[in-house]
């Protein structure tokens, strides 16, 4: 065991877990060993392999240094601590400054037995440091939360918005120069940042006087930052070139994609472009891979719910259809549908526009009208290739919902996409498009109807009072008179807004025989709304209500997402 030649501080970590009975001597030296080969921090390593927890870690250098534990997620971050110390030295050595007390620079670290670093911190601040420790993945978040991407951006904005003033060097911009100047580090800024906040789209709008910087983290979009007009045709040129665009065009519509690393992590953007009143608008789409192909289990199905999806998961043919509004999750509930199905025996193909995430054992097929592949041309040529099941992006058109019930009925299983309110609203989505009665009896084995909801901050919530509208909405749906419900006080984890990500709400329906003989006498929605929970069928609202009863979510967000359908 090389133990002399690692650092004193990681020593000391293990010697303090080895004392508090966390660990054995034995564990350390091959803990130590492994931690050195592979060049990483012991305390890091001894959490990855899952022989302490990082709360062991933060408890067990509080005792033994006599230090105290700042609870990140909750205790504030003043900014003007945070200007104190450069966002790469905070990274580098994982730490976050958090206040300013009596000439004393409070910083919770990591690593709080580190010498050098605390005179380090003391000279760049010129002040006293008063350290604390921290979860090393709670002080992580803490940087990416409190060093935003702002100021560096303005800094690159005023080198290049002399540059770019006048509106002749617009006609100038050209591949080359664009990723010469200070645009390219202002988009990766805008970038990393979003990636950082979680959020699902970027858009940039042109206004009259300014370009609009809007990001969309947990459904609702929120402005980050204002930047001068005349950033704005270098930067969209820039992203035309990184997602394969003509960049002299302006006017036409023009999508794209491109992926890049960001923070160690690969990230797929799609693009879209369209000229507005004040100039083009994008909007970049970001599908961060890590946060792909979950199981159903994740998705926010009800047991029930999720029992009757996978039952319909189980059949060997049919077609099973997933409704709801763009930016609902039909695509990630179709992927984690496909990531359950045995790939091992079957053959998968999907026919996407785009290929959004990449599955292994699944040969998937990118729309291309150029090469006339479209949905429905592809589905003919995939009905060739010997497949067991089909997965079609959506159901646009009339051509495409015909052909997915025809590979239905010849003994595929077809799961698609398709643009309904409800779960009924799928039956007679089809017939609009085209597809007789009989057809639609005798192919389609359910249908799914979703929405997402923003989840309740596990870190702030709390039993609330319920607002008198919020209440008549709950009891209403489950005839019962709440008096407390959980709400989010709001804090740091989730930046104050008392919701930290978001979770789907589904309405399961399985087309029963009884179903199936009333779709094909023209029985009413009605009717066969009243059929289908009479058979079980939850309905969404009732669905979601019931998540607001466990404390996943509120009254309000159901009010705002799902008590607007009739």
């Amino acid at each position: 065991m090389a133990v002399s030649t690692l650092a004193s501080p990681q020593k000391k970590l293990g010697e303090m877990l080895v004392e508090a009975g966390l660990l054995t001597p034995e564990q350390l030296d091959r803990a130590l060993e492994e931690a050195g080969q592979l060049q990483k921090r012991l305390g890091e390593y001894l959490v990855e392999e899952r022989l302490v927890t990082p709360e062991d870690v933060a408890m067990t250098l509080s005792l033994q240094l006599k230090l105290p534990i700042i609870d990140l997620r909750r205790h504030p971050v003043q900014p003007e601590a945070v200007r104190l110390i450069p966002e790469e030295y905070a990274r580098r050595h994982d730490l976050i400054p958090i206040e300013v007390s009596d000439s004393v620079l409070v910083v919770v670290m990591a690593d709080p037995a580190n010498i050098q670093v605390l005179e380090d911190l003391k000279t760049q601040a010129r002040m006293a440091i008063q350290s604390a420790v921290g979860i090393l993945s709670d002080i992580r978040e803490a940087i990416n939360r409190n060093y935003r991407a702002s100021g560096e951006i303005e800094e690159q904005i005023s080198r290049v918005a002399p540059e770019v003033a006048e509106p002749a060097v617009e006609e100038a911009v050209t591949p080359d120069l664009i990723a010469q100047t200070p645009i390219v580090r202002t988009l990766d800024l805008l970038i990393a940042q979003a990636v950082r906040d979680r959020a699902s789209d970027i858009h940039l709008e042109p206004q009259e006087r300014n370009l609009r910087v809007r990001y969309r983290i947990d459904g609702i979009l929120h402005e980050v930052q204002i930047l001068p007009l005349s950033v704005h045709p270098p930067l969209v040129s820039r992203l035309k070139v990184m997602a394969g665009m003509n960049i002299a065009e302006r006017r036409r519509p023009q999508d794209g994609q491109f992926s890049i690393r960001v923070e160690e992590k690969e990230v797929d953007f799609r693009v879209a472009t369209s000229d507005s009143a004040h100039g083009e608008m994008v909007v970049l789409r970001v599908l961060d891979k890590s946060l792909s192909l979950l199981a159903l289990t994740e998705l926010g199905f009800l047991p029930e719910a999720l029992e009757r999806y996978s039952q319909m998961l189980r059949t060997p043919f049919g077609m099973i259809l997933v409704g709801g509004p763009t930016g609902s999750g039909k695509t990630t509930t179709l992927y984690a549908s496909v990531n359950q199905l045995d790939r091992g025996e079957r053959n998968i193909v999907t026919i996407e526009d785009p290929i959004e995430y990449h599955f292994e054992g699944v040969n998937q097929i990118q729309v291309n009208p150029r090469a006339d592949i479209t949905f429905a041309g592809g589905l003919r040529a995939i009905m060739r290739l010997d497949p067991d099941v089909i997965l079609v992006g959506e159901i646009r058109d009339d051509d495409t919902a015909r052909m997915a019930t025809q590979a239905a009925l010849t003994g595929h299983l077809v799961l698609s996409s398709i643009h309904a309110n409800d779960a009924l609203g799928v039956l007679f989505r089809l017939l609009d498009l085209g597809v007789e009665p009989f057809l639609i009896s005798s192919a389609l084995v359910g249908a799914v109807s979703q929405r997402m909801v923003r989840r309740v901050c596990p870190h702030c919530r709390s039993l609330s009072e319920v607002p008198p509208d919020e209440r008549q909405v709950y009891e209403l749906e489950l005839g019962e008179r709440p008096e407390k419900l959980y709400y989010g006080a709001g804090c740091n984890s989730c930046a104050n807004t008392g919701y930290l990500g978001r979770t789907g709400v589904f309405e399961v329906l399985m087309l029963s025989e009884e179903l199936r003989r009333m779709l094909l006498r023209g029985a009413s929605a009605g009717e066969m709304r009243a059929q289908a929970t009479s058979e079980g069928m939850a309905p969404m609202r009732r669905s979601a209500m019931l998540n607001v009863q466990q404390g996943i979510t509120t009254p309000y967000e159901v009010i705002r997402n799902i008590f607007t359908i009739a």
